[in-house]
């Protein structure tokens, strides 16, 4: 559903009937709203009023897909005005001005600046500081309407009604901007002119279409109803009833009053469509006429002789005739309105349970949150057919609460149009909640979901709405649309999304692989690799960072790029600053351990002597002296070769388990170490398991009788101890799931 604008700007006069204006204001005055006035506050609230400097948007959205208004960062980077406007402004703007750009996501400080500008009354002021503010947070519908009365007070008429337009692409779920707009209309238009009440129809039209679904659209129905009927075109009017009697709203009963009180105070004929009252009419003539055969039968024995039967003029309906065609009328409706009273009846305690429906920077709590979460479930489950009792849902702002007299009973769902009941209800009600939940990640992407079947325009509108709007800071959103992008073939977006994310979040690891992956399955490896090749260079200062690029630079190198000889310098040069960095030993000896095994076998061995040399703890050691051993026993053309490398493992074993014999016998005093020694027997002797007793990994296995106990003592001593489990017991780095120490790896934030 899209809303279509085209409003011609015309000539301007005051020359409109004064009697619609005192209908108008008194329309506006229930919401406590008083419109047209040229009011100078700048806190423009709704019903339910929040504290200042809170701006109520008690009927926001947009129902339909909203172009985006301009960028926020554009207008606040703006240049300065020049030395003539610089001497037009006020002596306090530019502090306040620098405060609020600055950091923009202080809604105080823009607060601030927007009081300041309507305190000093200028206009060039007002004009800068509302332009910057709207284009950041453009739901707080209160200063789009400033805006446009600011314009209007500057004698601009068509500027205000263009900035009226701008909030309605922005929040067009916003009644109040709404009947704002359409009373400028009526303020500047020349109603003499004849198109110019067509043209006021025709945003009465795109007003109900974007808003009049929402359940607090009451106020601009009856605006629409009362304009109408100031026309003099109680059909029309009448024609406006008959739909509003079909949407749920919340003062869904008083339509259906003024629908029967124009009926019964008007002929039929000027109120029902033509069609519908000559077949109402056929229809009681018809019976009129049986009942009147039936009566004759009665009454002819007591008629005189040659008195005829009293008859109705030719070409005239009787009172009679009128108030069955009016009964009739009511007939049909009636059956509209109990369906329609059904749906409110449904929706009413989600409705009440929502405290907040405008939108504030403010967070919401846990419980207006699940009230919007129920309320979109239950919308959901409504149009797909899940019908679901309300009544058996608990309010979520009152937990135990006794059933509400307008609790919803279970109502069969009714068929046809007598009450709208589809996909466009539920993307109201989405874009209602984002109103509030503008600032929610967590909304915006259901919503996307649920608009799964839709075009990839209608998301791509969607995403452009919260990632260049709303959520400037959130990485998850951005990456989400890049990803939608990309899928749909748009290297180019996914490209420029990843892009203005890691300009406004700068820092951020996984936004820079995202990109470094983008440009390689678009193709574009040189990119790719320049990527990186940057993150390492910029991260010099910052070693953990360093060596987490330098690994994702190096398997690119050696992976994709295929050149073994630059990612070996790559994990080098991390090597220097980074030495006692075990995943860069850990890669760099997978690097090598890859090549061919005759050429690299001492490429290999050099790579355990330089981890063994390094500052890195003893498991880390003992995990690289493992693999080293078994790259030996797997690939090693000689014997020698296989035993020195087996003498070296078993010093470092050696090695290991003196120094936590030492750490764990500090204390030399006999009778202590004595007492420690027993403690610690018994607790072993409960520990071990009986059917595994420990093997310490430093002693060879017991001699068997029959064999060379010198060869036992060597390099069988070896394959019995690489048989046992201690082996497989070093971790994750063990031969079942050898090198799966990089698969994962992040730096700390």
């Amino acid at each position: 559903m899209r809303v279509i604008f085209n409003f011609d700007i015309l000539s301007h006069t005051n020359d409109v009937n004064p009697h619609f204006f005192i209908m108008a204001a008194e329309v506006l005055e229930m919401s406590g709203n008083g419109e047209l006035e040229q009011t100078s506050a700048m806190d423009v609230t709704e019903d339910p009023p929040p504290p200042p400097p809170e701006i109520s948007e008690e009927n926001g959205g947009a129902a339909v897909v909203p172009e985006a208004p301009a960028d926020p960062d554009s207008l606040s980077e703006a240049p300065a005005a020049d030395n003539a406007e610089r001497a037009g402004l006020p002596s306090d703007f530019e502090c306040l001005w620098t405060a609020a750009n600055n950091n923009p996501q202080d809604f105080t400080s823009w607060t601030d600046l927007l009081q300041y500008c309507e305190q000093e009354g200028n206009f060039t002021a007002s004009r800068r500081a509302l332009e910057a503010f709207l284009a950041r947070y453009p739901l707080c519908y209160g200063y789009w309407k400033k805006y446009a009365d600011l314009e209007r007070r500057a004698g601009d008429n068509s500027k205000a009604e263009e900035v009226c337009i701008r909030g309605l692409k922005a929040i067009s779920l916003s009644v109040d901007l709404w009947i704002h707009y359409i009373n400028l209309l009526l303020g500047t238009l020349d109603m003499n002119l004849s198109d110019s009440p067509e043209r006021i129809r025709s945003v009465f039209e795109d007003a109900v279409v974007a808003a009049g679904l929402d359940f607090h659209s009451d106020r601009l129905w009856d605006l629409y109803v009362e304009w109408e009927k100031e026309q003099g075109n109680m059909k029309k009017a009448a024609a406006v009833l008959d739909r509003v009697l079909k949407v749920p709203t919340q003062l869904y009963n008083t339509h259906y009053d003024k629908f029967k009180e124009n009926l019964n105070n008007n002929p039929p004929k000027e109120v029902l469509s033509s069609e519908e009252y000559e077949e109402l009419r056929a229809l009681c003539r018809q019976s009129q006429k049986a009942e009147r055969a039936e009566q004759a039968q009665e009454v002819e024995e007591e008629r005189p002789p040659g008195e005829e039967e009293p008859t109705t003029p030719e070409g005239t309906d009787s009172e009679e005739l009128m108030q069955k065609i009016r009964e009739q009328a009511l007939l049909h409706r009636d059956k509209v309105y109990q369906d329609n009273e059904a749906e409110v009846r449904k929706r009413w305690h989600f409705e009440e349970a929502i405290k907040r429906p405008y939108f504030h920077v403010k967070p919401l709590d846990r419980l207006q949150l699940q009230a919007w979460h129920s309320y979109l479930d239950w919308e959901i489950a409504e149009l797909n057919g899940d019908h679901k009792d309300p009544a058996a849902q608990s309010d979520p702002n009152q937990e135990g609460t006794e059933e509400s007299e307008v609790t919803p009973q279970h109502h069969e769902a009714s068929t046809g149009d007598s009450v709208a009941r589809d996909d466009c209800r539920v993307r109201i009600l989405f874009e209602r909640c984002l109103i509030a939940c503008a600032l929610y990640e967590e909304v915006w992407t259901r919503y996307i979901q649920y608009l799964e079947p839709q075009s990839v325009d209608v998301k791509r509108a969607v995403y452009k709405r919260a990632c260049e709007i709303h959520l400037h800071n959130k990485p998850n959103i951005h990456m989400q649309w890049a990803t939608f992008e990309e899928r749909h073939g748009n290297f180019t977006e996914a490209r420029r999304v990843l892009e203005a994310l890691e300009k406004n979040v700068p820092g951020l690891v996984v936004v820079r692989i995202r990109r470094a992956a983008l440009e390689r399955r678009a193709g574009q490896l040189d990119q790719s690799e320049a990527l990186l090749t940057e993150a390492v260079a910029a991260s010099k200062e910052k070693p953990t960072l360093h060596a987490f690029y330098s690994i994702k630079l190096a398997r690119l190198l050696l992976k994709v790029g295929s050149n073994p000889s630059r990612a070996r310098s790559v994990l080098q040069e991390a090597l220097e600053i980074s030495p006692d960095n075990d995943k860069l030993h850990l890669n760099l000896l997978e690097l090598e351990a890859s090549g061919d095994p005759r050429a690299s076998a001492e490429a290999v061995q050099e790579c355990v002597t330089r981890a063994l040399a390094a500052p890195l703890t003893s498991h880390a050691k003992l995990l690289l002296s493992q693999r080293g051993l078994q790259f030996a026993e797997e690939y090693s053309g000689s014997i020698k070769s296989v035993l020195s490398v087996y003498e070296e493992h078993q010093k470092l074993l050696n090695e290991i388990g003196k120094t936590k014999r030492e750490a764990e016998n500090g204390d030399e005093d006999p009778q202590k170490l004595s007492k420690n020694e027993d403690s610690s027997t018994v607790a072993a002797a409960e520990e071990v398991p009986p059917t595994m007793p420990q093997v310490p990994i430093t002693n060879p296995p017991p001699s068997v009788i029959g064999t060379d106990t010198s060869a036992q003592a060597g390099y069988g001593a070896y394959s019995s101890w690489y048989q046992q489990p201690q082996y497989g017991s070093y971790g994750g780095y063990g031969y079942q799931n050898t090198w799966n120490y990089n698969q994962a790896y992040y730096p700390p934030c």
